[in-house]
């Protein structure tokens, strides 16, 4: 690898000084180094032309910083690596003492892949797409500030799941059911499955629980009633504002290939993690 991507978390004092050691670090092995626009160091380019130059990208951050970062690459075959600055860090699975060792073994071929699949979503009013984006982790639609519940219905192969009145509802990837999907109740989705968890939020019914349903089919899902414009979040940094009526697709989208430690695997990330018994005897 020769060209390397470097993006920290943004305004961050800490995260930029690591970002300048490393890019001397590679400067010394020849390696040519970007970085993003937000940054001081290397040579500054957009996210954008970043992801389309680069052939290994280093996020300095949490697994926040990765998902901003990783929307630029789905469909890409570059390789990400999560340094670990932030606090759970389950895709940021580096650990900042490990870094040079690391970035070392990567430049000579020696690291391990996974690829997750994203989401794509697209917001409809009166038959016109308003918005589409992608998200890593899940698409949440969230009531914003007004107290009371909103109703919508979800359908899937164009079949009724449900309706329902509730704060809101999250769609997560595999990547992201250990996130906002977790906390409200819904199931760990090992990653190699190909699924999408259907997590209600606050339902008022509370029979209606967590789903998981095939990645390979389409979700659509419509705002039946809402006080106030509710809010479409993506990972929960790109919002979309809704009225009563407007609809919303999702559907996977491609995927993004993320580097982890050979040494590590998924349960033993989740009992790190998560705080759960057991340890390795190997």
């Amino acid at each position: 690898m020769h060209s390397i991507g470097i993006t920290t978390k943004p305004n961050d004092s800490s995260a930029s000084a690591i970002a300048d050691e490393l890019t001397a670090w590679l400067l010394k092995r020849g390696c040519e180094v970007l970085c993003d626009e937000n940054q001081s160091y290397g040579e500054a380019v957009s996210m954008a032309e970043l992801a389309r130059r680069v052939e290994l990208l280093i996020v300095l951050g949490g697994d926040g910083t990765l998902l901003r970062a990783g929307r630029y690459l789905v469909g890409s075959k570059v390789p990400i690596l999560g340094i670990n600055l932030g606090r759970l860090g389950f895709l940021t699975d580096t650990p900042v003492g490990s870094m040079f060792d690391v970035v070392a073994e990567i430049l000579s071929g020696h690291y391990k892949t996974k690829e997750h699949f994203a989401l794509q979503a697209e917001s409809w009013r009166d038959g016109k797409l308003l918005k589409r984006g992608i998200a890593m982790n899940d698409v949440v639609l969230q009531r914003q500030s007004h107290p009371r519940p909103i109703e919508f219905e979800l359908h899937f192969r164009d079949q009724l799941m449900f309706r329902t009145r509730a704060d809101g509802l999250v769609v997560a990837t595999p990547a992201g059911s250990t996130a906002y999907a977790l906390s409200a109740g819904g199931p760990i989705v090992h990653p190699e499955v190909e699924a999408m968890s259907v997590v209600p939020l606050c339902p008022h019914t509370l029979s209606n629980r967590p789903v998981v349903v095939p990645a390979d089919d389409i979700l659509k899902l419509s705002l039946l009633n809402s006080p106030q414009p509710s809010a479409l979040s993506l990972d929960g940094q790109e919002h979309i504002n809704l009225l009563q009526g407007d609809s919303v697709t999702i559907q996977k989208a491609g995927r993004v290939c993320l580097i982890y430690l050979p040494e590590r695997h998924y349960f033993n990330t989740l009992r790190s993690k998560l705080h759960w018994a057991g340890h390795d005897d190997h």
